[in-house]
């Protein structure tokens, strides 16, 4: 199987998993550390600790994206024949094995890490999370809304990663004093702003994709909301959140954010090109979909204002 090394590659969705390692990274990086700067803590978060936090993601991940494949054999074949991995050059046992390899790396970079920061919530998750990810492949992601929101709370969970582990820290080393200050606030206001982001752009953009997936879903009898509610009230929800998504940017952009409001600000002219118009973008696509193809354009819009929105934190640094 002469493409074996490169089918693996496409079936953990490299690309996905090179965007969440920086996603983790510029959350610490790009978010985290400046707060810290600014009441004169500097970063404490160490390296090899935030290295098993991004590898424990990414290998969970990795785990996870594998075993929904081994799942979803039947509807790929339906939804998207071409890209079928898992029994055309994979065997389903082969898939399995690479899930739970993939997945006990990952557990056990996570639990590593949960010791070094004495936390036992990191512990926790990095146990539960590829369990739920299993459970969601294997059946919620069939059952209506279900699906998506697991998806979408995972997505939400790796930014508050970077912020319970940056909590854990100061509290082994600052407890006497982190109550007097506004750090644990800080931290958990930031990074709860990217995750809400990271949330809402995830759901929205699941509900698209099942929108392009509807055919095969409609086949094996899954409940997603396009076969349930049919296309119109589809799109009648997606647009209800992303109009709340960018109410919610604008009350943050407005009353919250400490930049300029006006157009010289580079955080406005950021905002206004890079989320909101993406976003009204996609809003368009959305409803001129038809086929597959047009609903694969609007998750894939969707998808790069999500990165956009990630990137925002740039403004955080510089002060913009």
């Amino acid at each position: 199987m002469p493409n074996t090394f490169s089918d693996i590659m496409r079936l953990v969705r490299w690309s996905n998993l090179l965007f969440l390692a920086a996603l983790v990274w510029l959350m610490e990086k790009w978010v985290a550390v400046p707060i810290l700067d600014q009441l004169a803590f500097g970063e404490q978060l160490p390296g090899y600790i935030l290295l098993l936090i991004i590898l424990a993601t990414v290998f969970i991940a990795a785990g996870g994206y594998v075993i929904n494949d081994y799942f979803d054999v039947k509807i790929d074949r339906i939804n998207r024949p071409d890209e079928l991995i898992v029994t055309r050059t994979i065997p389903k046992p082969v898939a399995m094995q690479i899930s739970l390899w993939l997945s006990g790396i990952g557990i056990v970079c996570g639990i590593v890490a949960a010791i070094l920061l004495r936390s036992l919530t990191i512990g926790i998750l990095f146990v539960l999370v590829p369990g739920l990810l299993w459970f969601y492949s294997s059946s919620y992601k069939r059952l209506f809304l279900i699906g998506n929101l697991i998806i979408a709370l995972l997505a939400a969970l790796t930014p508050m990663l970077i912020a319970l582990a940056n909590v854990a820290i100061l509290q082994l080393r600052y407890a006497a004093i982190l109550p007097y200050t506004n750090l644990v606030h800080d931290l958990y206001a930031w990074l709860g702003g990217f995750a809400l982001f990271a949330f809402l752009l995830t759901w929205i953009r699941e509900i698209v994709k099942d929108m392009q997936d509807q055919m095969g879903d409609r086949e094996l009898e899954c409940h997603s909301m396009p076969v349930v509610w049919g296309d119109l009230w589809t799109k009648i929800f997606v647009t209800a959140l992303i109009v709340f998504t960018i109410a919610i940017i604008g009350h943050l952009w407005y009353h919250v954010l400490p930049f300029p409001i006006g157009w010289t600000s580079l955080s406005t002219r950021y905002i206004v090109l890079g989320i909101l118009i993406p976003l009204l973008g996609a809003t368009g696509l959305l409803w001129a979909a038809k086929i597959p193809s047009d609903y694969k354009n609007c998750q894939q819009l969707i998808k790069l204002t999500m990165l956009f929105g990630m990137l925002y934190s740039i403004c955080i640094v510089r002060g913009l």
